[in-house]
């Protein structure tokens, strides 16, 4: 009998040699026919705590590893994607800070108020 795979996104990696893998799959509702997306966590064994959240990896069906552990990783098919990081810029006295905040929000008050009047 050959060992399913499927392929998921790894949800958490903080388990020692563990991975938790979301496999999701697209079925059509038997009713209204709408596709929906259904998804189930697989605990993955990764020998080597080589793959990191957020990475999409292939897991292959193989004998119970530990209590939940009954698959193994096979590899990495893509990266995980980069955070984006907003920076924001930050004066050095705070008060101004604070000021130039309450400032710019009366201002931005007052000009809603004057396009509503005419």
């Amino acid at each position: 009998m050959p060992k399913r795979v499927l392929t998921g996104t790894v949800v958490s990696d903080k388990g020692d040699k563990t991975v938790v893998v979301r496999v999701e799959r697209r079925v059509k509702h038997p009713l209204y026919g709408k596709i929906i997306k259904l998804s189930k966590k697989y605990h993955a064994h990764d020998e080597g705590n080589a793959y990191r959240a957020g990475e999409q990896v292939r897991i292959e069906e193989c004998a119970p590893v530990s209590k939940l552990k009954t698959w193994t990783v096979i590899d990495r098919i893509g990266a995980a994607k980069a955070a984006v990081v907003e920076i924001e810029d930050v004066q050095t006295d705070p008060a101004k800070a604070a000021k130039g905040a309450k400032g710019s929000a009366k201002k931005a008050k007052a000009e809603d108020v004057a396009a509503a009047d005419a």
